[in-house]
């Protein structure tokens, strides 16, 4: 039977947000101290599975917000693409909704891009910002680059075969060990029970943001000609072993933004949050106390 469990249910207390297209869930908690906005990555992940170890203990001295994206988690059914301007959109949508003026921003892999792209369009709204192993940052070299344009344009190759992959646990487990985790992780196989609850009951593959960053001689979305604007305290947080988004691209990233502090992580992979909670959280912390 495949459990449809809401993961993210004791995290906190969930919230609906009406959009055009469906709804988008944020979960928050905490409710003294400054605003902070968590953002997760692309594919089947989501609150539970990026931000489990970091809503509670950021709750203790912050308002935690942490957002779904659409067609992720609770932000299901979704009826439309979710293009990197849309997905800009669904953070205002929730600042609005909470009537913050301000946050503070969070976000690993997709939503380490859009961390960065929202301090760049929206300076006025962010306080500080930290970016774990941002997308957004890279370009791969030619034949690399037109094979991936194939992939993000087939749903075939980005939707249909994926689901039917990840429908294996082992699968899973595979994908968690090579791509995400560079070593030993403590919770491990709830990590991979979770996901591969999320591959079975929703499907997997690239998200339409993933899709729609590449285009066919060049990337859609490449932040790098204006990191410079950031003006608000940044910090970027890297694995050092990540197989995704190689340490010379954020080095170079956080080199490019006048405010950003780097932290290199040993033996760490793409997914530091979940691998290294306890050290990713008190880096966090220790920056918006600062």
């Amino acid at each position: 039977m495949t459990d449809t469990r809401d993961t993210a249910a004791d995290l906190g207390v969930s919230v609906r947000i009406p959009q055009p297209e469906g709804s988008l869930r944020v979960v928050t908690r905490g409710t003294t101290g400054p605003a902070i906005l968590l953002l997760s990555g692309a594919g089947n992940d989501n609150i539970s599975l990026s931000w489990r170890r970091a809503i509670p203990a950021l709750a203790e001295s912050h308002r935690v917000f942490a957002l779904d994206w659409p067609k992720q988690g609770g932000s299901t059914p979704w009826d439309g693409k979710a293009h990197h301007e849309r997905m800009l959109s669904c953070i205002d949508a929730t600042l609005d909704h909470f009537e913050l003026d301000t946050v503070s921003l969070a976000g690993v892999s997709q939503g380490g891009a859009l961390t960065l792209a929202y301090a760049i369009e929206r300076p006025e709204r962010v306080q500080k910002i930290v970016a774990l192993a941002p997308g957004g940052i890279i370009t791969f070299p030619p034949v690399v680059h037109q094979l991936l344009w194939l992939m993000a344009k087939s749903r075939f190759l980005n939707r249909t075969l994926p689901s039917w992959i990840f429908r294996s646990r082992a699968a899973c487990a595979w994908f968690a060990r090579t791509s995400l985790f560079a070593g030993p992780v403590d919770d491990f196989d709830e990590i991979v029970d979770e996901y591969h609850a999320d591959a079975v009951a929703n499907g997997s593959g690239s998200s339409d943001w993933q899709n729609g960053s590449i285009g066919f001689r060049r990337m859609n979305v490449d932040l790098r000609p204006r990191l410079h604007e950031i003006q608000c305290p940044t910090l970027i947080i890297q694995g050092d072993k990540d197989v995704g988004i190689a340490p010379k691209h954020t080095r170079a990233a956080a080199e490019a933004i006048p405010n950003a502090s780097y932290e290199l992580i040993e033996e760490t992979g793409h997914w530091p949050n979940r691998q290294r909670p306890d050290l990713v959280n008190g880096l966090i912390s220790t920056f918006l106390a600062e």
